[in-house]
């Protein structure tokens, strides 16, 4: 069975921003200067364990795999944040939620992995870093070595998902024509 690790990363910026603001498709990463973080420092507007999330500096730490959530529902919205891999990492972004106690077959998963290591180069794309997971592979990998920083944006409007990942456009989903969420 896959290992789930969820935001076993540091996260440097994580904002959302009004639809209406959004360039449809994206071209270029954001200008999230005068964004709003999308927790709050003492994480009151998130759901998660007890003890296991940390937001510090602008930076969201776990410290065990578990996943965070927004209390607040969004629909459509881009979600910019910065990441680091470490050796072997395998996270991912959950997006469109509907049940969060039973989420793997109730929402979209963007993938965030260590391409360069050995069990996730040899994996189906759709596993890779930027990937709609398991389903839908990025255009290209653009995800930088562990320790080093990333930019990725989501956006989402509608029915559409698009994934930016170092300045490059990679993965771009129209839900209507996912209509099973075993292919």
């Amino acid at each position: 069975m896959r290992n789930f690790i969820f935001l076993l990363f540091s996260v440097l910026l994580c904002y959302s921003s009004r639809a209406q603001k959004m360039e449809i498709p994206p071209k270029t990463h954001p200008d999230a200067s005068q964004w709003k973080d999308l927790f709050t420092p003492d994480l009151k507007n998130a759901l998660y364990p007890e003890g296991v999330w940390t937001y510090e500096n602008g930076i969201l730490t776990a410290s065990k795999d578990e996943a965070i959530w927004t209390k607040q529902e969004y629909a459509s919205f881009i979600l910019d944040l910065e990441f680091k891999t470490d050796h072997g990492t395998n996270s991912g972004i959950i997006l469109h939620c509907s049940d969060i106690n039973n989420w793997i077959p109730n929402s979209v998963e963007v993938q965030i992995a260590d391409d360069f290591a050995e069990e996730w180069a040899k994996a189906p794309a759709s596993w890779h870093c930027g990937a709609i997971f398991g389903h839908l592979a990025p255009a290209k990998s653009l995800v930088k070595k562990p320790g080093e920083w990333n930019r990725m944006t989501i956006t989402c409007k509608d029915r559409m998902i698009w994934v930016m990942l170092n300045g490059e456009l990679i993965t771009e989903m129209n839900m209507d024509l996912w209509t099973d969420a075993r292919k």
